[in-house]
C-alpha cells in the first residue's frame, strides 16, 4: 500500500471513491475542503492506494491554533475517514501515514467523527487500539456535526416512500400545495432572499448562522457544480421559504432550512422536503438524510419540535458513535482542551464587557 496525495488534477478520481467507498461522504468531498477553505482552513487529501486501486482516503482540513507566534495547527476530518474500518490493515496504514503527515504539519491532533452507526463496539475497539480517544458529547447539538439524525432509505417507489409518510405529514403536504404553496429551484438571484430568511429564523429560533460570504462560497464552490441545490418556497407572489441541499454520489443531505414568520399556516416547509426527497430519487440517491435532531426524546425538550417535523417522514432513528480524538502532541492537546476554551470564554467576555461600556458612555 502507499499514500497518495491528491493534486487538483486528481480529484475525480478522489471523488469517485470519496463518494462511493464505504461510508462516503459529501462533507469528505474535494469541493467542501474547497469551501472551508475560503474560512480558513487548508485542506488536505489522501488516498491509500493498494495495486493502484483507491482503498481508503481522507480529507482533512488543517488550522493553525489560535495563539500568536505557535506554529502548531490540529487537523479535522469531517465524517471521515471514508473506508472499511473492519479491515483493520489498511486503518492502520492510513493512521501511520497520518501521524507521518501530521509531524511534519506541526498538528497536535486529528479529530474524526466518522459516518458510523452506533452501537459498534468493533469499530470503536479499532479506534481504541490506533490511539484513538472516544469524546463523549451530549445528545442535542454539542458536537461539531450532529450524532443523532433521520435517514430515510430510497429503495421504495415515490408512491410507497409517500404512503410511508406520518398521516398528519401526509396531510400537510397536501394542504400547502391547496393552499397554493409552489417549490421551484433557486438561482444565484435567490440566495440572498434565502439568506434574508434564513436570519429572520435565526432571530425566532435563537441560533447563530454564518456571513452571506460562506453561502456565496457554498453556491460557487457545491451548487454551481453540481453537489448542491437551492429550493425556493413561494406564497401569493413572494417567497417564504428555502432550503439548501446536497448531494454527493448516491447520497443527498438536507443542510439549511429557513422559514419566513409569515404564512407558516401554509406549510411550505413540508413542501420543501417532499420536493428535495423526490429531487433525490430523481437522481438516483438510495439516501436521504434529514441532518440533526436531538437525542433528547423528551417532549419537554426545546429541540422536540423539530424532531417529531422530521419523524413525521419516516426516516430511521440513526445515532453515530461520535467524536474521535487522535492526540499527537500530549502537552499541546491539554492547551487544546484545557487551557484554549477558558482563553476564548475570557476574550469573548472581555471585549463584550468593553462593548457595554462603550454602550453607557
Amino acid at each position: 500500500m502507499e499514500l497518495k496525495i491528491i493534486k487538483q488534477d486528481e480529484k475525480d478520481l478522489f471523488n469517485h471513491f470519496m463518494a462511493y467507498g464505504p461510508k462516503g461522504h459529501v462533507l469528505q468531498s474535494y469541493e467542501w475542503g474547497e469551501v472551508k477553505r475560503r474560512t480558513g482552513w487548508q485542506p488536505i487529501r489522501v488516498l491509500v492506494m493498494d495495486e493502484g486501486k483507491p482503498v481508503a482516503g481522507i480529507s482533512i482540513l488543517k488550522r493553525l491554533l489560535p495563539i500568536p507566534g505557535l506554529k502548531k495547527c490540529i487537523f479535522y476530518a469531517p465524517r471521515g475517514p471514508v473506508a472499511d474500518f473492519s479491515d483493520k490493515d489498511t486503518l492502520k496504514f492510513l493512521f501511520s501515514s497520518i501521524k507521518a503527515l501530521a509531524k511534519k504539519h506541526g498538528a497536535i491532533m486529528l479529530k474524526i467523527d466518522p459516518d458510523i452507526k452506533a452501537p459498534d463496539e468493533d469499530a470503536v475497539s479499532t479506534l481504541s487500539s490506533l490511539g484513538f480517544v472516544c469524546r463523549e458529547g451530549g445528545k442535542n447539538f454539542e458536537g461539531v456535526q450532529p450524532k443523532f439524525v433521520f435517514r430515510l432509505p430510497l429503495d421504495k417507489s415515490l408512491d410507497d416512500i409517500f404512503a410511508s409518510f406520518h398521516e398528519k405529514t401526509r396531510y400537510n403536504i397536501r394542504l400547502s400545495s391547496r393552499k397554493g404553496v409552489t417549490v421551484k429551484e433557486g438561482t444565484r438571484e435567490d440566495l440572498k432572499p434565502f439568506y434574508d430568511i434564513l436570519q429572520e429564523t435565526c432571530i425566532r429560533d435563537k441560533f447563530l448562522v454564518r456571513g452571506f460570504d460562506y453561502f456565496e462560497a457554498l453556491w460557487e464552490e457545491l451548487v454551481e457544480k453540481g453537489f448542491a441545490k437551492l429550493f425556493m418556497a413561494e406564497y401569493e407572489g413572494k417567497y417564504i421559504a428555502g432550503t439548501l441541499a446536497f448531494i454527493f454520489g448516491d447520497k443527498a443531505w438536507y443542510i439549511y432550512g429557513a422559514s419566513s414568520n409569515e404564512h407558516r399556516n401554509v406549510m411550505p416547509n413540508y413542501a420543501l422536503q417532499w420536493e428535495m426527497i423526490k429531487w433525490a430519487k430523481k437522481n438516483g440517491c438510495t439516501m436521504y438524510d434529514f441532518r440533526g435532531v436531538s437525542g433528547d426524546l423528551s417532549p419537554d425538550n426545546p429541540l422536540y419540535g423539530l424532531y417529531r417535523f422530521k419523524k413525521g417522514f419516516n426516516g430511521d432513528f440513526t445515532e453515530f458513535i461520535g467524536e474521535f480524538d487522535l492526540p499527537l502532541s500530549p502537552f499541546f492537546y491539554y492547551l487544546w482542551e484545557h487551557v484554549i476554551p477558558g482563553y476564548r470564554t475570557l476574550r469573548r467576555n472581555i471585549v463584550n464587557f468593553l462593548r457595554n461600556i462603550g454602550k453607557k458612555s
